[in-house]
């Protein structure tokens, strides 16, 4: 019966294939993608439109199988912030392989429907995001994600090298290209704290690279706009992935 379903649901988008000239880019596959929204999939623009774009970018409450994934991970048991501060993000986004990528993020209820906006804008100028899970794909640790250009918001952690929460542990900080955008910090001895480790060649914001962020950027511009601080801007320390309110 699944089957007989599934082969109803993929003649009927042919036949308006056929009618209308729209090419044939959709299966069972990609639109079980989105309907599971399995974040890192990649799925066709026909795809989008016959799940429904609206659907596709949204803030919900958490999913039951979303918060099982967090628990002792991004989410540990504190008195700061519960189930209920929190939404899910639903998102897609382009990448410079110019195919779109489902994306989500949990983030604090108060900026949700900010991320929804900025998020929306970002795709429809296909602003290239190279990934978009939640950090529990990487045991929440926040080295392995921003090694792998991990962009996201939620995580109940210390700010990078302080045993102070972050901003991030509040839902209220999204961090944005990760490898291609460090987080730069002098220590007393002169050394420099880079994180990711791995992002040291582009600490030098003068030089051109992919995923840049800078002022003229329309990430920096979206978020800005929104209310948000960029910690690119900031003194002590450059955080050029964070943006936060």
């Amino acid at each position: 019966m699944r089957y007989s379903v599934r082969k109803t649901v993929l003649s009927v988008f042919i036949l308006y294939g056929l009618l209308t000239g729209t090419p044939l880019a959709i299966t069972a596959q990609g639109l079980q993608a989105l309907k599971n929204w399995e974040a890192g999939q990649v799925v066709t623009t026909e795809e989008v439109r016959a799940f429904g774009i609206d659907s596709c970018f949204m803030a919900e409450e958490i999913p039951d199988r979303v918060w099982l994934r967090m628990q002792g991970k991004t989410y540990k048991e504190n008195p700061h912030i519960g189930r209920s501060d929190l939404r899910h993000i639903r998102t897609l986004h382009w990448d410079y392989d110019q195919k779109i990528h489902i994306g989500e993020m949990v983030c604090n209820k108060d900026i949700s429907n900010d991320l929804v906006e900025i998020f929306k804008a970002l795709y429809e100028a296909r602003y290239p995001i190279q990934r978009m899970v939640l950090p529990d794909e990487y045991d929440a640790d926040d080295e392995r994600q921003m090694q792998a250009n991990n962009s996201s918001c939620f995580c109940y952690r210390p700010i990078a090298g302080s045993k102070t929460l972050s901003k991030h542990a509040l839902g209220m900080a999204v961090d944005l290209n990760t490898l291609y955008n460090p987080y730069v910090r002098r220590r007393k001895n002169g050394t420099l704290f880079i994180q990711p480790s791995n992002a040291s060649q582009y600490i030098n914001r003068a030089a051109n690279f992919p995923y840049k962020i800078d002022k003229n950027d329309l990430a920096y511009k979206l978020f800005k706009k929104h209310g948000f601080r960029w910690g690119g801007d900031w003194t002590s320390h450059k955080d050029y992935q964070h943006f936060d309110r």
